[in-house]
């Protein structure tokens, strides 16, 4: 109880803190739940300062007479039109009056809460459109947000502290990326919500890179994956990802190099034989990059991070960034977003790292976790390896698991859960990236050979190292 009194406290706090300011002034459009950000300014003293007005266009034809079409109701396109809207009405009809000492600002959102028999997925669309200084040309934020908990009193309660936290954090924490990730999440339990999406545009923002943002996001856990596209911008993992196979690949990626070029594309191969010509169009593949592999202490170095999202998006990759550590979590994390076919790359090397005591420590132990893995239609496709010791070529099928869990392993080849991938380039197989990690730090000029020059940025850095 005290928790929740001070989240009170402290959102109202915010609200008397905005409607104070007096070169802050805007209108609230928010619909499919309740008034709930704007309540917060009417309950704290001074909302005349503020608030120029707040609607709620519940009815489809209403919202519809205002804002124009939309293809769904709750989405980034909707978002807009209310942003375009409330925004323009805001500036003609007070622009000329008070726009020399103003600030003005458009706070919108379009939500799906927990209604009568509803199941989910509840999630809301948030965005604000606003002035840096006065007469500048405005600016524009959206975050996508989903509601994790099946309760409508809950979910409101969240709408309206996040609404809040927002406008405080874009109006005095927006120059820290940080602070201001931090300050949208303020007083918030994590487990009630996630923030999957954020992105700035418009004035002011045209050199702003929203990826730094995105993997922010990862890094301060108010969200669990987000997608980043091979022109460098950021999409909406559920959105994008939406009735779309996938061919995924996790790895530290560093350096990028050319074998898991050659492995994803052997996998996409072999994958695409199992799906109808319907499918086949809409794959997606991504490289999966986990924070829980790059952090050093507490820290993400978020600049080599972005060297290794270029080097791939100039190969044409997708990346996701999460914080997961375990197949199984991955697995789940991918199931939320589309319910076709996924393949996961790997080989021989990390498919043994699966079958490893170590990741036997969740509830209901590894027979558990690896249920998990494969929900829905996921399947691993693993790739050959060379045991560098004996020289043996190993595959999918020559691969023999760890006696007490050979009867499992046998299971999943025998149900189609493991997919063997036939050999690409022997060479290759050779020199895993440690090696060649060891080859650019000692000054070998061979790594040459097993490294794209897409990747050229990534090893200055490992050579800095040496």
């Amino acid at each position: 109880m005290n928790s929740f009194n001070h989240t009170l406290a402290a959102t109202q706090e915010k609200a008397f803190e905005i409607n104070l300011d007096k070169g802050l002034y805007g209108s609230f459009a928010e619909i499919g739940a309740g008034q709930e950000t704007a309540n917060w300014f009417f309950r704290s003293s001074g909302a005349a300062g503020t608030v120029a007005k707040t609607i709620s266009a519940y009815d489809m034809t209403v919202s519809d007479s205002l804002y124009g079409q939309a293809r769904r109701y709750v989405s980034e396109e909707r978002l807009k039109q209310m942003m375009e809207y409330e925004y323009t009405q805001l500036i003609n009809r007070l622009g000329e009056k008070r726009g020399k000492d103003t600030c003005f600002f458009a706070f919108c959102n379009t939500v799906k809460c927990k209604g009568y028999r509803d199941n989910g997925p509840w999630s809301a669309w948030i965005g604000v459109r606003f002035q840096l200084k006065p007469e500048l040309p405005p600016s524009d934020f959206v975050m996508h947000v989903r509601l994790i908990v099946p309760d409508h009193d809950v979910q409101m309660r969240i709408l309206g502290i996040l609404g809040v936290n927002l406008l405080y954090s874009l109006f005095y924490k927006r120059d820290r990326m940080e602070q201001f990730v931090q300050s949208v999440g303020d007083n918030l339990d994590r487990a009630f919500y996630e923030i999957d999406f954020m992105r700035f545009s418009g004035h002011g923002f045209g050199m702003f890179d929203n990826r730094l943002l995105a993997v922010e996001l990862i890094r301060s856990g108010l969200s669990e994956a987000t997608l980043i596209c091979p022109d460098g911008s950021v999409a909406q993992p559920a959105d994008y990802l939406y009735k779309r196979p996938i061919v995924l690949m996790r790895g530290s990626f560093r350096p990028l190099c050319n074998i898991h070029l050659e492995m994803m594309d052997s996998v996409r191969a072999r994958f695409l034989e199992s799906l109808p010509e319907e499918q086949r169009e809409r794959v997606v593949d991504i490289c999966e990059i986990s924070l829980a592999n790059l952090l050093r202490g507490a820290d993400v170095d978020l600049l080599e991070c972005l060297d290794r999202i270029d080097a791939l998006a100039a190969e044409g990759k997708m990346v996701m960034v999460t914080k997961k550590a375990r197949f199984h979590r991955l697995s789940t994390l991918l199931s939320q977003y589309t319910k076709e076919p996924v393949a996961i790359a790997l080989s021989i090397g990390l498919l043994n790292e699966i079958f490893k005591d170590k990741w036997a420590d969740t509830p209901g132990g590894i027979l558990a976790s690896v249920g998990h893995i494969f929900v829905n239609s996921t399947k691993f496709y693993v790739t050959p390896w060379i045991n560098r010791t004996t020289g043996e070529f190993v595959t999918a099928g020559t691969y023999k698991a760890p006696d007490k869990y050979h009867f499992l392993y046998q299971h999943l080849r025998e149900n189609g859960y493991i997919v063997e991938v036939p050999y690409f380039n022997q060479k290759l197989l050779f020199q895993t990236p440690r090696d060649i990690v060891r080859m650019i730090k000692a000054g070998d000029e061979q790594w040459k050979e097993y490294v794209p020059e897409s990747a050229t940025r990534l090893v200055e850095h490992i050579k800095e190292e040496a």
